[in-house]
């Protein structure tokens, strides 16, 4: 399985899974925001140029994403909590 980037900012409790090679600097051409009717949250769909999916931001964090997961995320918040 490949290793994914993530990124998780506490104090906005947000955030963001990279589908993009680690080193690539791959830049949103179009986002497309979800607010799915039952899970009281948003998360945003990034796509590059091409229509592929760069990344997911997914906002409201800690009730969508396996702590484990948010535990082992970059820090954006320098881990203040």
């Amino acid at each position: 399985m490949a290793d994914l980037k993530v990124t998780y900012d506490e104090t906005a409790n947000a955030a963001y899974v990279y589908f993009t090679e680690p080193q690539a600097r791959v830049r949103s051409a179009h986002m497309y925001p979800c607010d799915p009717a039952g899970v009281d949250g948003m998360i945003n769909l990034d796509f590059d140029e091409r229509g592929r999916l760069v990344g997911i931001e997914v906002l409201d964090a800690r009730s969508k994403l396996p702590e484990y997961l948010l535990r082992s995320a970059d820090r954006l918040d320098a881990g203040d909590s």
